[in-house]
């Protein structure tokens, strides 16, 4: 488990507790039920119009998929790539069946099972390819359902400002009432533009990043495939999947 998204999350609501805390507030003054029921339902509800209902049922393994979804720097494949290379070139493509049970990404094993089966190189890459399309859309639409929550919920808390304010006005006849009503007011602005930046965002943000390193995983098992099917030389298969890489993760590949 990555623990990158309760550090930021759960350290940006401390942050905003604590600056509440030294400015003289009260925490529990901003926990008011109403403007929490109209921006985080709200929010929730019209992002679920702006999709569809199979969208919907996604949005809790996506909550959990951004907190506890960890995906291994695609450099790690190398060695197994090269290990698998190797032995193809002594022992020929069928002998790869045997180290099959001891790979852990059924991506790579998926690929290297339509070459020791005999599948002709294009339509392994075809197929493989096609796959790594189909996980980016998903992520892609998963991702988007947290950034149009994003969007959302500063507007949903003006709207709940606004209606705070509209009670205000009808009560000005009771001018001791007036500041606990404009304070409850902007409660919903400040949850609308908090829950954006602080949830909403950060966890859409969360989703796009690992889809992008499993996609990155993904296409890296593809040309270690080709490469195998190929019957290149280990290190040159290995030199080249280092060079597709970004530079930061270079030096981890070949430590590995």
């Amino acid at each position: 488990m990555d623990p990158a998204p309760a550090i930021g999350i759960g350290g940006g609501f401390v942050v905003v507790i604590a600056a509440n805390v030294m400015e003289g507030g009260n925490p529990m003054s901003l926990l008011l039920g109403p403007p929490l029921i109209l921006v985080f339902g709200t929010t929730i509800l019209i992002s679920i119009a702006g999709g569809t209902m199979i969208d919907a049922k996604n949005i809790i393994s996506s909550l959990k998929m951004a907190f506890t979804g960890k995906v291994d720097p695609p450099g790690a494949m190398i060695p197994e790539v090269v290990g698998l290379a190797e032995r193809a070139r002594r022992e020929g493509l069928l002998s790869l069946e045997e180290s099959l049970t001891a790979i852990d990404d059924p991506f790579l094993v998926k690929g290297v099972t339509m070459a020791i089966d005999g599948t002709d190189p294009e339509e392994v890459r075809d197929i493989l390819e096609a796959e790594v399309y189909a996980k980016r859309a998903e992520d892609k639409q998963r991702a988007k359902f947290f950034a149009d929550a994003g969007a959302y919920a500063p507007t949903i808390g003006i709207i709940g400002t606004v209606m705070g304010l509209v009670h205000v006005l009808e009560n000005l006849a009771a001018p001791e009432e007036l500041g606990h009503l404009i304070a409850g007011a902007f409660v919903a602005t400040l949850w609308g533009v908090t829950s954006a930046n602080v949830i909403w965002l950060p966890i859409g943000s969360r989703i796009k990043r690992l889809g992008e390193l499993e996609c990155a995983r993904m296409e890296l098992a593809i040309e270690g495939v080709a490469a195998i099917q190929a019957g290149s030389n280990p290190r040159v298969i290995a030199q080249k999947l280092r060079s597709l890489l970004p530079s930061g993760q270079q030096p981890e590949a070949e430590a590995a």
